[in-house]
C-alpha cells in the first residue's frame, strides 16, 4: 500500500499544472455532482420501491377479497343444493324399485337441482357420493360412494367442521378446485357417510388472478403445504422471462412464507436476480395468494438514469478539460518566460531578467509578482557574490598576516628555548620548567589550526598553566583529572575550559593558601557531554552567586562584551549557546567556604560540534 501511495504521489508531482487543475476541478465539482446525482437516484429507487410495495400490497389484498368472495359463492351454491331435501332423500332410497317414480324424479327434483347448479357460473359440476346399494347411476351428479377416493376422507371433513376446500380436487383435480361437504352420516343401511363435491375449473375460478392486471407483479395461488402445487398465468411476462427458473423462484418464496408476518414483503435471491413477494393467507383454502416482482424490473427506470448521469458527467468533465486547457495556456504563457530565464541563469547568465511590462505603481497578478521577486533575487545574488569575493580577499589577507605572525612567534619560541637552555646549563631547573610551561601556553594560544581541539590537548594546556602559575606566584595549586582515554580524544571548542580554571586560580584560593581543582567528565543519555570543574576554595557569597546565575540565565541576544578578566564565564556561556543551542553552555553552583562547581554541557554527537 505504501509503495502504491508513493507511486501515485510521484505521478502527481510530475504531472503538468494543467492536469493538476483539471484533477482539482474534478474533485471539487464533478465528483460531488455525480455523488449527489447518485444519491438522488438511490432516493428515487427507495421511493419507487415503497410505491411498488404499496401497489403490490393493494393488488394482493384485492385478489384476496375476490377469491374469498368466490369461495363464498361455492358455499352458497352448496347450501342452496342441500335445501332440495326431496332430491337428497330420493338418492338415499331404492331408486330401482319403481320406474315411474324415477321418471318423476328426473323431471322434478333432478331438473331443479340441475338448474340451481347452472345458475352459478363458477360451478362446473356437482356430485353426490352415496353409500346406497339401491342407487341408480344414470346421471353425472349421482355416484356410489365406492367411486370416491380416498374412502376415509369423510373423517377429515368431520374434523374440519363438515366442509373443506381443496385447491386441487382429490379426483382428476389437475385443473380443478373442489368444495367438499358432509351431507349425511352413516345410517342403518350405510357404512359410509354421504359426500357432496362442488367443482370449479381453475380457468374460471381464478380468472381475476390469471388476467395480467398488474404490470410489474406476477400473481400466483400456492398450496400452503406443497410449493409444487400452484395456479398462475403461464403467459404472463414474468413466467415467460423466468422460464425454467420459475419453479425455483416459487420454491424459494414458499420457504419464506409466514402466516404471522404476511403484511411484510419477502425478499429472495434466485440465480442472479432478487425478487420481492407480497402475500396473503386464505385460511379456508389453506393457500397463499402471492404477488412476485423482480427487483431489476422494478428499478428499470432508475437504472437507466445511471447511464444518463454518467453521460452528463462525462460531458461536463470534457467541457472542464477544454476550459482548463484554454485558461492554462494563457496563464502559463507568461510563466514560460520565467522558466526560460531560470534556464539561462542555470547556465551562468545572471543578467537574464524577466521583462514584465508593468508600470511603476502597477502591482500585476501573481505571475508578475513572481517575475518581480525573481528579478530582485538575481540582484541579491549578484550583490552576495560580490560580497563573497570581497570576503575571500579579506581572508587571503588575514592568512598572509597569520603567516607573518607565525614568523614572529617562531622568533619568540626560539628566544624562550635559548633562555631555557641557559637555565639548564646554570642548574636552574625551576626556571627551565617554568619556561617550558610558558612556551607551551604561548604555542597553544597562538597556534589556531582548527575550530576544535581534543579534550586531552585542552587538559595538557591547563596543566602547563597550573605549573607556570605555581612557579610565578609560589602557590601550590593541584590539578586532578583522571579521565578515560576515549574521552581524552573527544573534540571540544578550544579554550572553553581555560577561563573557568583561571577564575578558580584567581578567586578560589584564600591568601597564602592552596586549592585543589578536580575535572570529571560524564556522558548523559548518549546526548550530552558534561565536563565538571570543581575546586575546594573559598566559594562565593550568595549575592555574587545569584548575580552570576542570573547572567547565565539571560536569554536575550545582547552583544558579548569582554569582562575585566578577559572572556568571563558569562561570555563563554553565551558563545557556547550561540554555537550549540540553548541546551548547551555553563551552569554554576557554589557554597561559600566550601566549593565552587562549574558544569560545561556540550553535544555528544561530534558531527554537531564546531568551534568558536
Amino acid at each position: 500500500m505504501s509503495a502504491v501511495w508513493t507511486r501515485i504521489s510521484k505521478l502527481y508531482r510530475n504531472s503538468r499544472i494543467s492536469q493538476k487543475l483539471f484533477l482539482a476541478f474534478s474533485l471539487l465539482i464533478a465528483i460531488p455532482a455525480i455523488v449527489v446525482a447518485f444519491l438522488f437516484i438511490r432516493t428515487q429507487e427507495s421511493q419507487l420501491y415503497k410505491d411498488a410495495m404499496a401497489t403490490g400490497s393493494s393488488h394482493v389484498s384485492r385478489l384476496e377479497e375476490q377469491l374469498r368472495s368466490r369461495l363464498a359463492v361455492l358455499e352458497n351454491a352448496s347450501s342452496t343444493a342441500l335445501t332440495q331435501k326431496a332430491f337428497v332423500d330420493f338418492i338415499h332410497s331404492d331408486m330401482q324399485a319403481d320406474g315411474l317414480r324415477l321418471v318423476k324424479f328426473k323431471q322434478n327434483q333432478y331438473e331443479q337441482m340441475h338448474n340451481i347448479i347452472q345458475s352459478y357460473d363458477l360451478v362446473s359440476q356437482l356430485s353426490f357420493y352415496v353409500d346406497n346399494p339401491g342407487l341408480h347411476e344414470i346421471w353425472p351428479e349421482i355416484y356410489h360412494y365406492d367411486r370416491f377416493w380416498p374412502q376415509d376422507y369423510w373423517m377429515t371433513l368431520r374434523e374440519e367442521g363438515g366442509a373443506a376446500y381443496r385447491l386441487f380436487s382429490l379426483q382428476d383435480g389437475e385443473h380443478t378446485l373442489s368444495y367438499y361437504r358432509l351431507v349425511r352420516l352413516q345410517g342403518q343401511q350405510q357404512k359410509q357417510p354421504t359426500l357432496m363435491e362442488l367443482r370449479a375449473e381453475h380457468s374460471s375460478f381464478f380468472s381475476p388472478l390469471l388476467e395480467e392486471t398488474e404490470r410489474h407483479f406476477f400473481s400466483v395461488v400456492m398450496d400452503g403445504s406443497d410449493s409444487a402445487r400452484h395456479v398462475y398465468n403461464a403467459s404472463h411476462a414474468f413466467a415467460v422471462d423466468a422460464g425454467e427458473e420459475l419453479e425455483d423462484i416459487l420454491s424459494r418464496v414458499h420457504g419464506q412464507l409466514d402466516v404471522l408476518q404476511q403484511r411484510s414483503p419477502v425478499k429472495v435471491r434466485a440465480g442472479d436476480q432478487t425478487y420481492y413477494a407480497l402475500y396473503r393467507y386464505i385460511a379456508p383454502l389453506d393457500a397463499y395468494v402471492i404477488n412476485i416482482a423482480s427487483h431489476q424490473d422494478l428499478m428499470k427506470g432508475p437504472r437507466s438514469w445511471y447511464l444518463l448521469v454518467v453521460a452528463i458527467a462525462a460531458c461536463v468533465l470534457l467541457m472542464m478539460l477544454l476550459l482548463v486547457s484554454y485558461m492554462t495556456r494563457r496563464i502559463f504563457r507568461r510563466l514560460e518566460m520565467v522558466l526560460v530565464s531560470m534556464r539561462k541563469v542555470r547556465r551562468g547568465q545572471l543578467d537574464a531578467k524577466i521583462h514584465t511590462g508593468l508600470g511603476e505603481n502597477d502591482p500585476g497578478d501573481e505571475i508578475d509578482y513572481v517575475a518581480v521577486s525573481y528579478n530582485s533575487m538575481l540582484d541579491e545574488i549578484q550583490r552576495l557574490m560580490t560580497q563573497v569575493v570581497d570576503k575571500q580577499l579579506i581572508a587571503k589577507n588575514a592568512q598572509l598576516h597569520s603567516l607573518h605572525s607565525q614568523i614572529n612567534s617562531h622568533f619568540l619560541y626560539n628566544a624562550l628555548e635559548s633562555i631555557r637552555m641557559r637555565a639548564e646549563v646554570e642548574r636552574q631547573p625551576a626556571i627551565a620548567g617554568a619556561l617550558v610551561s610558558l612556551g607551551s601556553l604561548l604555542r597553544y594560544s597562538m597556534q589556531w589550526r582548527g575550530d576544535t581541539v581534543s579534550l586531552g590537548d585542552e587538559l595538557a594546556n591547563i596543566e602547563s598553566y597550573i605549573r607556570f602559575i605555581n612557579f610565578m606566584e609560589g602557590s601550590s595549586f593541584e590539578l586532578r583529572a583522571e579521565l578515560p582515554p576515549e574521552v581524552l580524544r573527544y573534540p571540544i571548542p578550544k579554550m572553553c575550559m581555560q577561563p573557568i580554571v583561571e577564575n578558580a586560580v584567581h578567586h578560589a584560593a584564600p591568601p597564602g593558601g592552596s586549592v585543589a581543582i578536580e575535572i570529571n567528565v560524564t556522558v548523559e543519555n548518549h546526548l550530552m557531554l558534561q565536563i565538571e570543574i570543581r575546586d575546594n576554595g573559598a566559594g562565593m557569597d550568595i549575592e555574587t552567586l545569584a548575580r552570576l546565575q542570573q547572567a547565565l540565565a539571560d536569554d536575550t541576544e545582547r552583544p558579548i562584551v569582554a569582562s575585566r578578566n578577559g572572556l568571563g564565564l558569562a561570555n563563554v556561556h553565551k558563545r557556547l549557546q550561540l554555537h550549540y543551542g540553548k541546551g548547551c553552555g555553563l551552569s554554576i553552583d557554589s557554597v561559600q567556604g566550601a566549593y565552587t562547581c562549574v558544569m560545561i554541557r556540550l553535544p555528544w554527537e561530534q558531527v554537531n560540534l564546531g568551534g568558536w
